[in-house]
C-alpha cells in the first residue's frame, strides 16, 4: 500500500479535461429540441406589476412561450431553515430566496424575474424580453443599510455571545479604544454565471445546474414539483467556481424547470451579468462597532463586536461578523451581537468566509489600533493575547498552532525590520506599509456518503454526490482511494456531481476535505474487504487463507511472496467488481473546538505623488491541519489572498440612490484585481494533523486565507500614510481626503 499520496502535491485529475475544452458546464449542454430562455427583471425596488404587456414579444419570430405571474403553472415553496450541518446536510432543501418565481404581482428588488421569455434560440429570447412591457405601481425604497437603519430600525439576527460584564470592565480599564468600520456589498460573479438546462421525462425531472450542492438541489426541486426525490436528478459535473452564491437553489432554476415543464421541451437558461448583481445573492453591507479595553499592561479586559447588515424585505440573513471575536482572544469580558436591517436589495447569501471575512476586517482592525494605543507592537499585542482554549464554550482546541504560523510567518517578511514610526520606511518614491492580521475559520467534518467500486479492468470507480467547484476535490478523492489500494492516479476513475450518487455536502463552508475523504476511505476498505473474500474462496488464488492476512500493494493483494492483481481475483470468479459504501459520522464536537488558524503579514507601497496604492508582498502561515495536496493547498490559499486584496482595495457594489439599482452591475466596473495587481505571496503550509476532527487530520482551507487579508492592508495602509482607513474598499480619494 502506499503511503506517499496523501500530504504530496499532485496535479488535478480532471485538468486534462478542463484545458482541453471536454469538461462541459452547466450551459454546456446542448440538448436535442433545446429551448432557451432569457429573464425580464424588475425596472423598480419596490411596487407591485400593474400589468404585462407580452403581445409583441410573443409575435416575434421563434418565441414559445412567455411565463409571469399572470400564467406561471402553481409551484409549491420548499421548507428552507437552518441547516445543521451535523444532522441535515444530506436531506436539507434550503434555499435563499424562499419567495418563488412569479409567486404574485409583489416586486421588493430590482433586478427581480417578473418574467420569462422562451424561444427557440438565446438571441430570439432575449430579443423579444426586452418588447415586454411592464407596468409597475413604485412605491418609496429602502437603498442602503444607513436608509434601513434610520427608517426601519434592526431587528436581531441571532448567533449572539456574552461572557462577564463587557462594559464595567470596559469603563474601569486604563485604555480604551470605541471605533466603527464599514464594508460594502460584495457580489460573487464566478467566471461561470449561474445556469440551468432542464428537461422533463416520463414524469421525472432531469437538471444541469451550476450548483455547490446537487443533493440539496434535488430536494429543493422535488419539494417545489410535488414530485419524489427520485424522479429528479440534478448534475453538476463541473462548476466554473461559486464562492458561496451556488450553496443553494436561486429562481432562475426553478423557473427554468417550470418552463420545461410548460414547454414539454427542455429549456436553458443562463443568468446575464448584469443580474449576477441582484438576483443570485451577494455579500451584505455591515456596520461594526468594535469597543475594546485593556489593562495597563496591554492585556485585554472587554470586547464588545455589535455588528449590522443588511438583509432583504423577504428573507432573513444575518452575516455572523463575531463569531471569530468571541474565541480568537483570551478575554473575560465579552459581548458579540448581530442585529439586521431590510432593505430594498435581493437576498443576501454566504460568501467566500461569510461573517468572518468583514468580522475579521473590523475586529484585527480594531486589535491594531488598540496596540498602538497601548504603545506595543501589533504582532506583540496579539501574541500577549492570544486564546489557550475556546473560551466561548469552555472547550479545549482540537489543535492550534496559530503561535506558529505567527512566528514563521513574521521570520519569512522580516517583521524585525519594520520601524513603527508612521510613513518612515522608504524606497525611492514609494512609502513602505507593514501590517499584519490574524485569520481564523471554522472545522467541519459533516455527513458524506460514497461508493467505491474496484472493478474488473483493474480501475476503481469513485462515487459522492458531492462537487468538484474548482478546489481539487476529485483529486482528494482519487489521493484517498490510491493512498488504500496503491492504485495510481490514471486507472482510478472520479465521478461527482450527480443527486444520483450516494449523496453528499454542499461543498463550501470548508468542510468538504475533512468529510468525503472518511467516506471515501470506508468505502475503500469495504471494497477491499469484499475483494479479500474473494480471493479465498474455491478457486481463487489465495484459497483457504484467512482474509484478513492479505496485504495491499500496489493494487494487489500478496501474502508471502504470492501476489494477485484485483483484476486477477475479480476474474477468477467472473465477478465484474468488489463494491463498497459508506457513511462517515460528524466530529465530535461536544468535546474540542474546531477550529484552523493562521497570520497574515502584508506589505504595501503608497507613493504620494502620483497617487498609487499597491500591495506588494504577502506571507501567510496557516494551521489547517494535515495538508493533503500541498499545491493545490497553496492554490486555495493564494487565491483567497487574491479576493482579499479585492475586498481590501477594489470591490464595491454601487446603487443609484434614487432607485436601487446596481450601476457597476459589469466587469468593467465592478473592479476585482487583475494580473497586475498580483503581489509577491509567500503561503507557508503548517502540517499538523487534528486527528481528533478526522482520521486523515484535514481541516478545509477554501475560506481562511481570505479571513483577515483586508485588516492586513488596511494596517499596513495605516503604517504607510498615517491614514486610519475604516470604510472598505481602501482607495487613494480616502487617503487623500483632508
Amino acid at each position: 500500500m502506499s503511503d506517499k499520496i496523501i500530504g504530496t502535491s499532485q496535479r488535478r485529475v480532471e485538468g486534462r479535461q478542463k484545458v482541453s475544452g471536454a469538461a462541459l458546464y452547466a450551459a454546456d449542454h446542448g440538448l436535442e429540441r433545446l429551448l432557451y430562455a432569457y429573464g425580464v427583471y424588475s425596472t423598480i425596488a419596490n411596487g407591485r406589476i400593474v400589468a404585462i404587456h407580452d403581445d409583441q414579444a410573443r409575435a416575434m419570430p421563434g418565441v414559445v412561450e412567455v411565463l409571469h405571474h399572470g400564467n406561471s403553472p402553481r409551484l409549491h415553496r420548499t421548507p428552507s431553515g437552518p441547516v445543521n450541518l451535523m444532522k441535515d446536510m444530506l436531506v436539507a432543501s434550503k434555499v435563499d430566496e424562499h419567495r418563488l418565481p412569479f409567486e404574485d404581482d409583489r416586486v421588493h428588488y430590482p433586478g427581480q424575474f417578473v418574467a420569462l421569455v422562451v424561444a427557440e434560440s438565446f438571441e430570439q429570447a432575449r430579443a423579444a424580453a426586452y418588447r415586454v412591457r411592464v407596468e409597475y405601481q413604485a412605491t418609496a425604497s429602502i437603498n442602503s443599510l444607513q436608509q434601513g437603519l434610520r427608517s426601519r430600525g434592526a431587528r436581531d439576527g441571532g448567533a449572539g455571545h456574552e461572557r462577564g460584564d463587557p462594559e464595567q470592565a470596559y469603563q474601569g480599564a486604563a485604555r480604551q479604544l470605541d471605533a466603527t468600520y464599514s464594508t460594502p456589498v460584495e457580489t460573487h460573479n464566478p467566471m461561470e454565471m449561474h445556469a440551468t438546462t432542464a428537461h422533463w421525462r416520463e414524469g421525472r425531472l432531469y437538471v444541469y445546474e451550476s450548483s455547490q450542492g446537487v443533493v440539496n438541489h434535488r430536494n429543493m426541486l422535488a419539494n417545489v414539483f410535488d414530485l419524489p426525490a427520485d424522479r429528479v436528478e440534478v448534475r453538476a459535473p463541473f462548476i466554473g467556481s461559486g464562492f458561496g452564491s451556488k450553496l443553494w437553489p436561486w429562481p432562475h432554476s426553478v423557473a427554468a424547470c417550470a418552463a420545461a415543464r410548460v414547454t414539454d421541451r427542455p429549456v436553458q437558461l443562463v443568468v446575464p451579468r448584469a443580474q449576477m448583481f441582484t438576483t443570485v445573492g451577494h455579500r451584505p453591507e455591515t456596520r461594526q462597532r468594535l469597543r475594546l479595553a485593556t489593562d495597563p499592561h496591554g492585556k485585554l479586559l472587554s470586547i464588545r463586536h455589535e455588528s449590522y447588515n443588511s438583509t432583504s424585505t423577504v428573507d432573513a440573513y444575518t452575516e455572523n461578523c463575531g463569531g471569530v471575536t468571541k474565541s480568537l482572544y483570551a478575554c473575560p469580558n465579552v459581548l458579540v451581537s448581530h442585529r439586521i436591517s431590510q432593505v430594498n436589495r435581493g437576498t443576501p447569501t454566504s460568501m467566500r468566509a461569510p461573517g468572518a471575512a468583514p468580522g475579521l476586517f473590523a475586529l484585527e482592525s480594531a486589535i491594531d489600533e488598540m496596540a498602538r494605543a497601548n504603545d506595543m507592537d501589533p504582532l506583540a499585542f496579539r501574541q500577549l493575547n492570544l486564546a489557550d482554549e475556546d473560551e466561548s464554550t469552555g472547550l479545549p482546541w482540537s489543535s492550534n498552532h496559530l503561535p506558529e504560523a505567527m512566528q514563521q510567518a513574521a521570520e519569512r517578511f522580516g517583521w524585525n525590520r519594520r520601524n513603527p514610526a508612521v510613513g518612515s520606511m522608504r524606497e525611492g518614491d514609494e512609502i513602505i506599509g507593514y501590517g499584519l492580521a490574524a485569520c481564523n475559520w471554522e472545522a467541519f467534518q459533516v455527513p458524506t456518503q460514497a461508493r467505491v467500486i474496484l472493478r474488473a479492468s483493474g480501475r476503481a470507480l469513485v462515487q459522492c454526490g458531492l462537487q468538484d467547484i474548482g478546489t481539487g476535490t476529485s483529486t482528494i478523492v482519487a489521493q484517498t482511494v490510491s493512498e488504500l489500494t496503491g492504485l495510481p492516479f490514471d486507472r482510478i476513475d472520479v465521478e461527482l456531481g450527480s443527486s444520483a450518487f450516494p449523496p453528499g455536502a454542499v461543498s463550501g463552508g470548508s468542510w468538504v476535505t475533512a468529510s468525503v475523504m472518511p467516506a471515501v476511505a470506508g468505502a475503500t476498505r469495504q471494497a477491499l474487504a469484499k475483494l479479500r473474500q474473494y480471493a479465498v474462496m474455491s478457486g481463487a488464488a489465495f484459497k483457504g487463507q484467512e482474509p484478513e492476512t492479505l496485504a495491499i500493494d500496489n493494487g494487489a493483494l500478496v501474502k508471502e511472496g504470492a501476489r494477485a492483481s484485483f483484476a486477477e481475483v475479480l476474474d477468477r470468479q467472473r465477478l465484474s467488481g468488489a463494491e463498497g459504501s459508506y457513511h462517515s459520522d460528524p466530529a465530535q464536537s461536544d468535546k474540542y473546538s474546531f477550529r484552523s488558524f493562521g497570520a497574515h503579514f502584508v506589505e504595501v507601497r503608497w507613493d504620494p505623488g502620483i497617487s498609487r496604492l499597491r500591495v506588494s508582498r504577502v506571507v501567510s502561515a496557516i494551521d489547517v491541519g494535515k495538508v493533503v495536496n500541498p499545491l493545490a493547498a497553496r492554490n486555495q490559499v493564494e487565491g483567497a489572498i487574491v479576493m482579499g486584496i479585492g475586498m481590501a482595495l477594489f470591490e464595491a457594489a454601487e446603487y443609484d440612490p434614487r432607485n436601487g439599482i446596481p450601476v457597476n452591475n459589469n466587469y468593467a466596473e465592478y473592479l476585482v484585481p487583475v494580473h497586475a495587481d498580483q503581489p509577491d505571496i509567500d503561503v507557508i503550509l503548517l502540517d499538523y494533523p487534528d486527528y481528533r476532527l478526522s482520521e486523515f487530520g484535514a481541516r478545509g482551507i477554501g475560506e481562511i486565507g481570505i479571513t483577515g487579508l483586508a485588516a492586513a492592508v488596511a494596517n499596513a495602509v495605516y503604517h504607510a500614510t498615517g491614514r486610519r482607513i475604516r470604510n472598505l474598499p481602501i482607495t487613494k480619494e480616502k487617503i487623500m481626503a483632508v
